[in-house]
């Protein structure tokens, strides 16, 4: 039985491996490969990736990505991001 923390490292897998992780699309996989325990529905009607997974991928990936908003993806950080998660 898988676990957040499952979920989190193939997150962390996935950025590694191609740069960028949207949003969306990882969503889609955590439902199809792990469960919709992983998964909830928010309050646009959208599949959205469970906050314990959030918690746990923040926890193992905080130095090495960081949240484009403007894409709703994630990519591995670059010397010239500022300081934080967030970038514009």
């Amino acid at each position: 039985m898988p676990t957040a923390d499952d979920v989190a490292n193939w997150m962390f897998s996935e950025v590694k491996s191609k740069r960028w992780l949207y949003q969306d699309d990882a969503a889609f996989t955590i439902e199809r490969q792990f469960g919709t325990a992983f998964v909830y529905e928010n309050d646009n009607g959208n599949t959205a990736i469970g906050k314990d997974v959030l918690k746990a991928f923040r926890k193992i990936s905080s130095d090495d990505v960081v949240w484009e908003s403007g894409e709703k993806a994630w990519r591995l950080r670059e010397k010239h991001d500022t300081p934080g998660r967030q970038q514009n």
